[in-house]
């Protein structure tokens, strides 16, 4: 995904951390409100653009875990909207970048691996306890 490309999410805080993680390789922004963050890279399903976002840095000792919480919101984020259109994604960690293809787990794989999310961010639980919908666990897993 070109950077040529990237369009910086509107929402100012999450282009500030992005653009604060990315220039320092997480040396600013990997700790963030007490968890510890990645940065997402999805192509939007509509713009054709670069898009990334700031996300919990949950990792099963295999593969990267995200999910699409989004505080406990009605809606699925959008970032989960462009990679359920695009699945190849890059999660950068700190210095590391990898290229990976994402697919949200089935109510049992989630099932199996929801600990592990919780175990990042415990806050997760609560996000589901307050929407309506089934917050969906996406695996990020080498292409």
């Amino acid at each position: 995904m070109s950077d040529d490309l990237y369009a910086p999410s509107p929402w100012e805080p999450v282009a500030d951390h992005v653009a604060r993680y990315l220039s320092t390789n997480g040396d600013d922004g990997f700790e963030f409100n007490g968890a510890e963050c990645v940065i997402l890279t999805t192509l939007g399903r509509k713009s054709g653009k670069v898009r990334r976002s700031p996300l919990v840095r949950v990792h099963d000792g295999e593969n990267y875990l995200v999910v699409a919480s989004m505080g406990g919101a009605p809606k699925n984020p959008t970032w989960y909207l462009n990679l359920a259109a695009n699945p190849e994604v890059t999660i950068q960690d700190r210095a590391e970048i990898h290229e990976l293809l994402a697919r949200t787990l089935s109510p049992e794989e989630k099932a199996e691996s929801w600990p592990v999310a919780l175990a990042a961010w415990p806050d997760y639980a609560e996000y589901q306890r307050l929407t309506d919908r089934d917050i969906p666990l996406v695996v990020c897993e080498p292409r």
